[in-house]
């Protein structure tokens, strides 16, 4: 089987403290808890960032002082989110891609996301695109409803990504795509060749579903952002001990875990750029 490429999501928008007091929230935090994740063997690092209060935010200069933060003690891919939070403005989403990260999200379709709308309307897709595309940045296709492959697929014919791209399948958030595997199926045989995958699965689901995507040969994201449990009732330690249960998993079922080097190869992004390693 090829490397499996584990992604550790952090901490999101919306996990707070409330919800597990383990949730990384400065610089320093997310930073300690990258180089955890990637020590257990996490080789991408999606990336959300918090203000001095502990919201959301996209602000430019705090993504640049975790992403120096982070590239200080380890060597994993940084994706930043162009997600950002619901209700930001396209203009404060995209702030991160002006770093030149070696990968940010691109979402590629409005979605309900619990009672709110997850707004992802196609000029602004396709602007988000250009950007990436203008910064030299490998966009990660979201994917939170079936129509986001062929959405994709139109910023292949009009020239703003290359082909093959890699996607990743969020499972469970209620409104987007249910976390069965049925539907992961459907998601995975709709894609175009040579495309590579990855499933995020919501709350109780990352675990049956990350199982599922080692076996087809996909890969796998985790993290307190999607699931701050680690067991029924039990609370995840923090972002490592989630990462190391589907590396173990891996290696039982023979599928070894990528490096960061070898997660650039599978994932056709360069090697890293001047001060990045």
């Amino acid at each position: 089987m090829a490397p499996l490429i584990i992604t550790a999501a952090l901490l999101g928008a919306e996990t707070t403290r409330k919800h597990n007091p383990n949730v990384p929230l400065t610089p320093e935090e997310i930073a300690h808890e990258a180089h955890q994740a990637w020590h257990a063997g996490a080789s991408v690092i999606h990336l959300h960032v918090r203000d001095s209060e502990g919201r959301p935010t996209q602000d430019r200069e705090v993504f640049a002082e975790a992403i120096a933060l982070i590239r200080e003690r380890c060597d994993a891919i940084i994706q930043v989110s162009t997600g950002g939070a619901v209700g930001m403005t396209p203009a404060e989403r995209l702030q991160p891609v002006t770093l030149a990260p070696e990968m940010a999200t691109l979402t590629c379709g409005t979605v309900n996301f619990g009672d709110e709308i997850f707004a992802n309307p196609f000029p602004m897709i396709r602007e988000f695109a250009r950007e990436m595309q203008r910064h030299g940045v490998r966009p990660e296709i979201e994917v939170f409803d079936t129509g986001a492959v062929a959405t994709a697929g139109r910023l292949i014919s009009l020239g703003l990504v290359d082909g093959p791209l890699h996607y990743d399948f969020v499972m469970g958030v209620p409104g987007g795509v249910p976390p069965t595997v049925e539907h992961l199926l459907c998601l995975v045989r709709s894609l175009p060749p040579g495309s590579t995958w990855t499933v995020a699965g919501i709350g109780r689901h990352q675990l049956p579903l990350a199982t599922v995507a080692i076996v087809l040969e996909g890969h796998v994201r985790v993290g307190l952002e999607d699931n701050v449990y680690y067991a029924r009732r039990e609370l995840a330690t923090g972002n490592a001990q989630l990462v190391e249960r589907i590396a173990r998993i891996a290696k039982e079922l023979g599928r070894p875990v990528a490096t960061p080097t070898e997660a650039r190869q599978i994932l056709r992004i360069p090697r890293p750029r001047k001060g990045d390693e």
